[in-house]
Protein backbone atom coordinates (compact mmCIF):
# COMPACT_ATOMS: atom_id res chain seq x y z
CA UNK A 1 0.00 0.00 0.00
CA UNK A 2 1.65 3.23 -0.56
CA UNK A 3 2.15 5.48 1.87
CA UNK A 4 -0.83 8.73 2.25
CA UNK A 5 0.72 11.62 0.69
CA UNK A 6 0.09 15.64 0.85
CA UNK A 7 -3.55 15.93 -1.11
CA UNK A 8 -4.19 12.28 -0.33
CA UNK A 9 -8.08 12.16 0.77
CA UNK A 10 -6.78 8.87 2.64
CA UNK A 11 -6.02 9.94 6.29
CA UNK A 12 -5.02 6.25 7.46
CA UNK A 13 -1.67 6.32 6.82
CA UNK A 14 0.90 3.89 5.55
CA UNK A 15 0.91 0.43 7.03
CA UNK A 16 3.74 -0.71 9.21
CA UNK A 17 5.85 -2.61 6.77
CA UNK A 18 5.35 0.59 4.44
CA UNK A 19 5.98 3.29 7.07
CA UNK A 20 9.30 1.08 7.85
CA UNK A 21 10.40 1.18 4.17
CA UNK A 22 9.67 4.68 3.84
CA UNK A 23 11.82 5.60 6.94
CA UNK A 24 14.73 3.20 6.09
CA UNK A 25 14.74 4.92 2.99
CA UNK A 26 14.94 8.50 4.42
CA UNK A 27 17.38 8.22 7.73
CA UNK A 28 20.34 7.51 5.07
CA UNK A 29 19.17 10.72 3.32
CA UNK A 30 18.09 12.66 6.56
CA UNK A 31 21.94 11.71 7.99
CA UNK A 32 23.56 12.67 4.95
CA UNK A 33 22.37 16.05 4.51
CA UNK A 34 22.98 17.02 8.39
CA UNK A 35 26.42 15.85 8.23
CA UNK A 36 26.84 17.97 5.04
CA UNK A 37 26.11 21.31 7.32
CA UNK A 38 29.66 23.06 6.98
CA UNK A 39 31.55 23.49 9.98
CA UNK A 40 32.15 27.01 10.31
CA UNK A 41 35.76 27.92 9.69
CA UNK A 42 36.70 28.62 13.04
CA UNK A 43 35.59 25.47 14.38
CA UNK A 44 36.84 23.30 11.77
CA UNK A 45 39.92 22.46 13.16
CA UNK A 46 38.62 21.28 16.70
CA UNK A 47 37.77 17.68 15.72
CA UNK A 48 33.91 17.77 17.30
CA UNK A 49 32.51 14.46 17.85
CA UNK A 50 28.45 14.36 18.03
CA UNK A 51 28.54 14.22 21.79
CA UNK A 52 30.44 18.27 21.12
CA UNK A 53 27.25 18.84 19.44
CA UNK A 54 25.30 18.21 22.03
CA UNK A 55 26.97 19.36 24.86
CA UNK A 56 27.70 22.69 22.66
CA UNK A 57 23.69 22.64 21.74
CA UNK A 58 22.53 22.63 25.47
CA UNK A 59 24.58 25.32 26.18
CA UNK A 60 23.33 27.24 23.14
CA UNK A 61 19.70 26.87 23.84
CA UNK A 62 19.70 26.53 27.78
CA UNK A 63 22.24 28.72 28.36
CA UNK A 64 25.27 28.03 30.91
CA UNK A 65 25.16 25.26 32.70
CA UNK A 66 27.04 23.42 35.54
CA UNK A 67 29.30 20.40 34.66
CA UNK A 68 26.51 18.13 37.02
CA UNK A 69 23.66 19.72 34.58
CA UNK A 70 25.49 19.06 31.58
CA UNK A 71 25.80 15.38 32.37
CA UNK A 72 22.40 14.87 33.53
CA UNK A 73 20.95 15.85 29.84
CA UNK A 74 24.00 14.33 28.20
CA UNK A 75 23.08 11.11 30.67
CA UNK A 76 27.22 10.71 31.17
CA UNK A 77 29.36 10.74 34.16
CA UNK A 78 30.14 14.26 35.09
CA UNK A 79 34.00 13.22 34.89
CA UNK A 80 33.22 12.55 30.99
CA UNK A 81 31.19 15.97 30.45
CA UNK A 82 34.25 17.47 32.91
CA UNK A 83 37.03 15.92 30.15
CA UNK A 84 35.29 17.28 27.02
CA UNK A 85 34.38 20.72 28.88
CA UNK A 86 38.27 21.18 29.83
CA UNK A 87 39.10 20.02 26.01
CA UNK A 88 36.77 23.06 24.53
CA UNK A 89 38.03 25.21 26.96
CA UNK A 90 41.56 25.18 26.12
CA UNK A 91 40.81 25.27 22.39
CA UNK A 92 38.41 28.78 23.73
CA UNK A 93 35.03 27.10 22.26
CA UNK A 94 33.94 27.20 26.13
CA UNK A 95 34.65 29.07 29.31
CA UNK A 96 34.20 28.03 32.47
CA UNK A 97 33.68 30.41 35.56
CA UNK A 98 32.86 30.44 39.23
CA UNK A 99 29.51 29.78 40.29
CA UNK A 100 28.73 33.21 42.38
CA UNK A 101 26.17 30.99 44.49
CA UNK A 102 28.76 28.08 45.17
CA UNK A 103 32.35 28.89 44.71
CA UNK A 104 33.47 24.73 44.09
CA UNK A 105 30.88 24.26 41.09
CA UNK A 106 31.75 25.65 37.82
CA UNK A 107 29.27 27.52 35.40
CA UNK A 108 30.69 26.39 31.53
CA UNK A 109 29.52 28.40 28.86
CA UNK A 110 29.89 29.32 25.03
CA UNK A 111 32.90 31.54 24.59
CA UNK A 112 31.76 35.06 22.52
CA UNK A 113 34.10 35.00 20.22
CA UNK A 114 32.36 31.11 19.00
CA UNK A 115 28.68 31.92 19.65
CA UNK A 116 27.33 33.39 16.42
CA UNK A 117 29.59 30.59 14.52
CA UNK A 118 27.67 27.92 16.29
CA UNK A 119 24.44 29.56 16.49
CA UNK A 120 24.89 30.16 12.95
CA UNK A 121 26.07 26.52 12.37
CA UNK A 122 23.53 24.56 14.80
CA UNK A 123 20.94 26.99 14.21
CA UNK A 124 20.16 26.11 10.65
CA UNK A 125 19.49 22.31 11.88
CA UNK A 126 17.32 23.90 14.73
CA UNK A 127 15.17 26.05 11.65
CA UNK A 128 14.64 22.52 9.62
CA UNK A 129 13.30 20.86 13.03
CA UNK A 130 11.11 24.32 13.63
CA UNK A 131 9.48 23.84 9.78
CA UNK A 132 9.31 20.26 10.22
CA UNK A 133 7.50 20.57 13.94
CA UNK A 134 5.31 23.67 13.29
CA UNK A 135 2.72 22.23 11.57
CA UNK A 136 2.24 19.63 14.16
CA UNK A 137 -0.21 20.09 17.11
CA UNK A 138 1.95 19.79 20.93
CA UNK A 139 0.52 15.90 21.29
CA UNK A 140 1.46 15.19 17.89
CA UNK A 141 5.13 16.73 18.93
CA UNK A 142 4.87 14.49 21.78
CA UNK A 143 4.20 11.76 19.50
CA UNK A 144 7.11 12.48 16.70
CA UNK A 145 9.84 12.85 20.44
CA UNK A 146 8.66 9.58 21.91
CA UNK A 147 8.69 7.81 18.41
CA UNK A 148 12.25 8.55 17.26
CA UNK A 149 13.28 8.06 21.21
CA UNK A 150 12.04 4.68 21.10
CA UNK A 151 13.36 4.23 17.68
CA UNK A 152 16.83 5.00 19.39
CA UNK A 153 16.20 2.78 22.71
CA UNK A 154 15.33 0.12 20.61
CA UNK A 155 18.69 0.42 18.36
CA UNK A 156 20.90 0.09 21.73
CA UNK A 157 18.61 -2.62 22.93
CA UNK A 158 20.95 -5.87 22.67
CA UNK A 159 19.73 -7.94 19.57
CA UNK A 160 18.28 -11.21 20.83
Amino acid sequence: MPIAREGDESADGPEIDEAVRTLLLLMPRMVSRAKRIRIPDELQTLTLAPRHLSLLAYLLFDGSLSVNELAARLEVAPTTVSLMVGDLAKKGVLERAEDPADRRRKIVSIAPAHSAAIDGWLGRSAGAWRAALAPLDPAQRRMFLETLTAYERALSDPLD
